[in-house]
């Protein structure tokens, strides 16, 4: 493995945060500021950004071209897969039955981001898609760790109801070095990464947009 993907990958992440903006909803949950209805959006909220992430891996992985590229984007949808199952104990924990989740009317600031990776799956172009999503990886996982830290500290909720955000906040040696791995391939065809940095900075921005959405609610 080359030290082109490591620095180039960086060198995105750190070009995207240069961007600005800030989670807002992160935060309040952690001093259990947040109120039980932004909980109950983000649980309900999630359960149709994971469904519809799932499937844009799944289209990624068959576009790919790449082997490694297309071990990843499979892993990561079936890691959604798991996710969607973990999900279920944090909606119930915030009160919500599967009816609710079923009638639940989504906010269209928390949709644009897996309305935007859908669209990059549909774009047809995985390597830009494999940039754009890995820069933002990192962060998610952080996030994660914080929101279940509170959870457990200010609301009361158990394992099995932070289990959703522990999964994500768990680092993955494996992920990590397989996604440096696609990368890696990916740029041996002679792809160049320009193109896909705007691509990053939108996903970013919607990232940002969905957790502040939510933060308007608490």
């Amino acid at each position: 493995m080359s030290d082109e993907a490591r620095e180039l990958l960086e060198r995105v992440r750190e070009e995207v945060r240069r961007d600005g903006g800030t989670n807002e909803l992160a935060p309040l949950i952690a001093g259990g500021r947040a109120s039980l209805d932004a909980l109950r959006g983000l649980a309900a909220e999630e359960h149709l950004i994971v469904r519809s992430d799932w499937r844009a891996f799944l289209t990624l992985a068959a576009q790919a071209t790449e082997r490694p590229q297309r071990e990843f984007f499979a892993m990561v949808a079936g890691g959604e897969g798991l996710a969607l199952a973990k999900l279920g104990d944090f909606a119930a924990a915030c009160g919500l039955t599967g009816a609710d989740l079923a009638s639940y009317r989504p906010l269209p600031g928390c949709q644009a981001y897996p309305s935007y990776v859908a669209r990059l799956a549909l774009d047809g172009n995985p390597h830009d898609a494999l940039l754009a999503i890995l820069a933002n990886f990192a962060e998610w996982g952080g996030y994660c760790a914080t929101i279940a830290g509170g959870l457990r500290e200010h609301y009361g909720f158990d394992d099995a109801a932070c289990a959703f955000f522990d999964f994500f906040a768990t680092p993955s040696p494996e992920l990590d070095a397989l996604s440096l791995a696609a990368l890696d391939a990916v740029l041996a065809t002679g792809w160049t990464p320009e193109g896909a940095l705007p691509a990053a900075r939108l996903l970013h921005s919607y990232e940002l947009m969905f957790w502040n959405t939510l933060a308007g609610v608490a």
